[in-house]
């Protein structure tokens, strides 16, 4: 598959702007843990790679195990999510799937029980620039690093 786009020389004013987003999220106060997590998962949901390919990486790279990794597309199945990590999954795919999905006050109640209202905010937003990222990669075709390694190999 070849790239469309390179979304970063075609529009760099408005990607720096993304950057500048994504760089406050990572640095918001969330676990670093918990924004790996939930990138992945938003990530699968919306058939990303790339992304799927980086945020694990980074996870692993940050002490994350393969098994827990593996498991995030099943998070609820398995027993290895804590409470807060479960309502961080759950959220994230309302979140990711608003189109025809209410996120009804059981949700967010859910999301609050292990969130205050500024994490959630923050959470949120981590949400939200994944899901722009994906927007971007997915569309224009990403160099996805694996290719680059097996073209290389």
């Amino acid at each position: 598959m070849q790239p469309r786009l390179n979304f970063y020389q075609a529009s760099p004013e408005i990607i720096n702007s993304v950057r500048a987003l994504n760089t406050a999220v990572n640095e918001c106060g969330l676990e670093k843990e918990l924004l790996h997590l939930v990138k992945l998962r938003a990530s699968q949901i919306n058939g990303c790679s790339y992304c799927v390919d980086m945020h694990s990486r980074e996870a692993r790279e940050d002490g994350e195990s393969e098994q827990r990794l593996l498991l995030v597309a099943a998070w609820q199945e398995s027993p290895l999510f804590t409470e807060r990590e479960r309502a961080a999954l759950s959220w994230t795919e309302k979140l990711t799937r608003l189109a025809g999905n209410m996120v009804e006050d059981e949700d967010f109640d859910q999301a609050r029980a292990y969130f205050s209202d500024d994490e959630l905010v923050k959470l949120s937003v981590a949400i939200g620039i994944i899901n722009v990222w994906n927007r971007l990669c997915v569309p224009f075709r990403s160099i996805h690093p694996v290719k680059e390694l097996a073209q290389t190999g």
